[in-house]
């Protein structure tokens, strides 16, 4: 376990309503496709702080935005898992919804139709500056980038953090938004940060280059440390340019990879958090994102579920 003494971690972005369903096999298309279906709380950036405070940060605040019609439910889960939420509440829209379609095949793969509802309405009148009091580490939701008025509270939320010298991860969080916003807008916005968190797809897609150890390598041009999530092959770090080490995955059998991306993120941040350096804090991460798999839906366990 680690812990946070050198200050809390700040995770802002999503907080969602994870639909998770289910089945083997390819869906039926004009008829029924037998599944189990359960409604799990999830976001990426909230599963990130939920993740963190289970590997051991003993202080982890999340900001995001929700609609009245869970906002309670969320605050409860998030303070269930060791998380301090900050949630406003969205008096027009609703929660935003994901619908996570699971194969329970042997990857369990996992496709999603997300409506981002309340999620990416957070804008810069959300912010304070405060916020950052006491805070070691920031860390962005990528999704925060995909509409105006949350980019506009990333950007804000990034100058703030480094004119305190509090250092910013992202995680570009979807390689279909990520096209749909473009990669030089992106990559305009990555400039500021000092950590990037991509999966494989994510570096491949942001660099044009199809060997992900090569992508991560030239995003290390542009950001300090790039770890690039690699699923069963592990995850790899680059800097300056260059692939610096290798870290192999846990063995695990998937029921879900819903969330596995963000749980090696928050446990990686986390041991960052408490001291450890980087080989052990992203090997943190991998065992995580094996946990992660093994589990449905997006979170760790904790004492309000008993799951």
């Amino acid at each position: 376990m680690t812990g946070s003494r050198n200050g809390a971690l700040l995770v802002v972005g999503d907080v969602v309503t994870d639909v998770v369903a289910r089945h083997r096999g390819p869906l039926a298309g004009g008829t029924d496709t037998a599944a189990a279906i359960r409604a799990l709380p999830g976001g990426a950036g909230a599963n990130v702080a939920c993740w963190a405070a289970y590997a051991g940060c003993a202080d982890v605040r999340m900001l995001g935005r929700v609609g009245a019609d869970a906002a309670a439910w969320h605050e409860r889960e998030l303070v269930a898992a060791g998380v301090r939420p900050r949630l406003v509440v969205d008096a027009e829209a609703a929660t935003g919804t994901v619908i996570c379609l699971v194969d329970t095949g042997a990857a369990a793969e996992r496709t999603f139709l997300t409506d981002s509802g309340a999620s990416l309405r957070l804008g810069p009148a959300d912010w304070s500056d405060a916020l950052l009091d006491g805070v070691g580490r920031l860390h962005l939701s990528g999704y925060l980038l995909f509409t105006e008025p949350s980019r506009a509270l990333a950007e804000t939320a990034l100058a703030a953090a480094r004119a305190r010298g509090v250092p910013v991860s992202l995680d570009p969080a979807s390689a279909g938004f990520l096209t749909r916003l473009g990669v030089d807008r992106f990559l305009a916005f990555a400039e500021g940060l000092d950590v990037l968190l991509p999966s494989r797809d994510e570096a491949c897609l942001l660099t044009g280059l199809s060997d992900p150890a090569e992508a991560a390598a030239e995003l290390s041009r542009l950001v300090p440390l790039v770890v690039a999530k690699a699923g069963a092959d592990g995850a790899l770090l680059a800097r300056s340019g260059t692939v610096w080490d290798r870290v192999p995955a846990v063995t695990a059998t998937p029921r879900d990879t819903t969330g596995a991306g963000d749980a090696f993120t928050g446990a990686f941040l986390a041991a960052l958090l408490g001291g450890a350096g980087l080989r052990e804090a992203v090997a943190r991460g991998c065992e995580a994102g094996g946990e992660a798999v093994c589990r449905v839906g997006g979170r760790p366990p904790h004492a309000g579920t008993g799951t």
